[in-house]
Formats: structure tokens, sequence, C-alpha cells
């Protein structure tokens, strides 16, 4: 879109009388956002490009505002033009956690991104979107419209799609009768930035709503872009639980590490489903095909949890033994 950079310049040129500064390609993401990096006397700064048509910029702004004034390390927006989709923020650096974690570095790391996530959570989240049901399902049709269907090819049977709306009611069930609070909503590795201060920085933050305990936990722990042992997964899983009972996001009721456990597993099976099927409407609508590579670390993530839960047995099985294959 040669044209949007064109107008971009002329936002930095005539608005924000940038003169002299240099101006390339800082990241784009899975959605119409382009990011990029402006040197300008001596300072970094990061401009969002948003074609108003396509992305609201509005919920960003809102975001940033709470989560920066409850302390995190969010980029300050400096200047905006919302009719032009322009957004001038505060630059986080380029080292992302996916590049930065190893088994040296995880411990601590996770540390400060548990330690994070505390604070995201007990923002108050009035005026948020309800993670409802209907999004909850909305969310895991893309897997069977945009994966099964659109990407594999299957044409589904009565009983394999009652098989999918019996799963999907469970994993809604369990997402809403947990605790709701403040859900980042995409809070991994991709997403969160390593700084020398207030690590860490935290990013994509726009699309927040108002949801279970343990969404944002799973993002963080199951990451669809890095996999660790279950058994360490789990440590870390029992010591937020610990940190969100000292810090009232849980109350006592909540103590049951067994349940919390479940919640956990169940939350991650809603949100791996979504994200295999965002990976295919990725690459079928939006021509981007390099995510297709971590569907099959997003769906193990649900097959590895056929013998811990039974009711989730079926689907287990028709993962592994319909869409997983598809990917040998």
């Amino acid at each position: 879109m040669p044209e949007r950079l064109e107008q971009l310049k002329r936002w930095l040129d005539n608005e924000l009388t940038f003169r002299d500064y240099t101006i390339n390609p800082a990241s784009s993401d899975a959605s119409f956002r382009r990011y990029f990096r402006v040197l300008h006397d001596g300072a970094s700064f990061i401009v969002m490009d948003a074609p108003p048509d396509r992305e609201d910029s509005r919920p960003f702004v809102s975001v940033a505002r709470r989560l920066f004034d409850a302390g995190l390390n969010v980029p300050e927006v400096i200047d905006q033009d919302l009719a032009q989709g322009f957004l001038l923020l505060s630059d986080l650096g380029n080292t992302l956690y996916l590049g930065a974690l190893d088994s040296n570095s995880v411990e601590r790391l996770y540390g400060d991104a548990l330690g994070a996530l505390a604070a995201i959570q007990a923002c108050d989240c009035d005026g948020l979107p309800p993670y409802d049901r209907a999004l909850l399902l909305r969310e895991m049709e893309l897997f069977r419209e945009w994966l099964v269907g659109k990407h594999l090819g299957i044409t589904l049977d009565d009983r394999q799609h009652a098989m999918l709306d019996g799963a999907f009611d469970l994993l809604a069930d369990n997402a809403l009768a947990q605790p709701q609070v403040f859900v980042h909503r995409d809070y991994h590795s991709r997403n969160l930035m390593v700084t020398p201060r207030n690590n860490p920085g935290i990013l994509d933050f726009q699309d927040a709503v108002c949801g279970a305990v343990t969404y944002d936990l799973v993002s963080l722990l199951r990451d669809c872009y890095i996999e660790w042992p279950r058994a360490r997964v789990e440590e870390w899983v029992s010591g937020y639980q610990e940190l969100a009972l000292q810090s009232g996001i849980l109350r006592e009721e909540h103590e049951d590490p067994q349940r919390f456990l479940r919640w956990f597993d169940l939350m991650g099976v809603q949100r791996h489903l979504k994200a295999a099927g965002i990976f295919a409407r990725l690459n079928h609508r939006d021509g981007k095909p390099g995510y297709l590579g971590d569907i099959p670390r997003t769906l193990g993530y649900i097959t590895a949890l056929a013998d811990r839960h039974q009711e989730l047995a079926p689907l287990c099985r028709f993962i592994a033994d319909e869409v997983l294959i598809g990917f040998n």
C-alpha cells in the first residue's frame, strides 16, 4: 500500500512537523495493522498504521491509557489521527520474548510476565466487552469453518457436528464458570517485549475483554509459538494461582488447585481451537501462510489432554485422526 505510506509521511511532515527523519518497517501482525520505526532528532518512535476502514484504533487508545495508568509498560500514545488511522507511540524496543526465551531465561522472563499479568487482572474491567458465550462460541467456530472445512476440505457428518457442538458448549461453560477479570486476550511471546526497566513491554492489547481468569495465563504458558514441558507449566500455573489468591484476584473459594488446573486446561482448548482456525483463515483469506506451521503445536496441546479429561476424548480423537493427519 504505497499510498498509505505516502499518507503517513505527509502526516509526519505536516501534522507533527517531523523533519530529517528515517522510517523503516518495524513489524506487522495478524490483522491489517502495520508498524514503522521512526528515528527523529535522536529519538525512536513507533507509528501504527491501522486503515480506518479495516481497523478501529479507538480501543487501542482507550486500553493503552488504562494499562499505562496502572503502571504497566505499554506504548504511550504520543499523538493520534484516528480519522486517518495513525498513532505515534513510544518505542519499547525490538527484543521479543519469543527470541529471548530459553531454558536459562524463562524463569526470569515468565516471572516478570506473570507479575504483570496479575497487575492487568487487578485492573477494573468495567466498560470492556464481555467475553460471553456468543463470543466464545463464535471463536471456536473458526476451527470448524476455516481449518476443518476450508483448509482441510472435510465434510462433517451429523455425528461429528454434534460432537463439536457439545465440546464447544462444555468449553464455553468452563470459561463462564471462572472469575471474570480484565483479559488482554493475546498475552504471549510475540506480544511481550524484553525491556531493561518495568519488564515486560506489552503490545497488542486492543481486543481486551472481561473474561475468564485463566485465559491470559494459558495464552502465556501454552503459547502457540513455543512449548514447555507439562510439569513445568503446571508448576507455573500453581504459582500463579497462589499469587492471584494473595493479590485478591481470586478469593478463598477458588483455592482448589485441581479445579484451577481444570479451568486452565479447558480454557486452553477453547483458545487453541480458535487460534488454529485463525491461522487457517490468515492463509486463505489474508494471504498469510506463515502461521500454518504453528497449527500442529497448537492442536497438540489439545490432544495431550485426552487421558486427563475424558469428556474431551472424542474431540481429541477427531483432531488426532482427522485434522492433524493433514499436517503430516
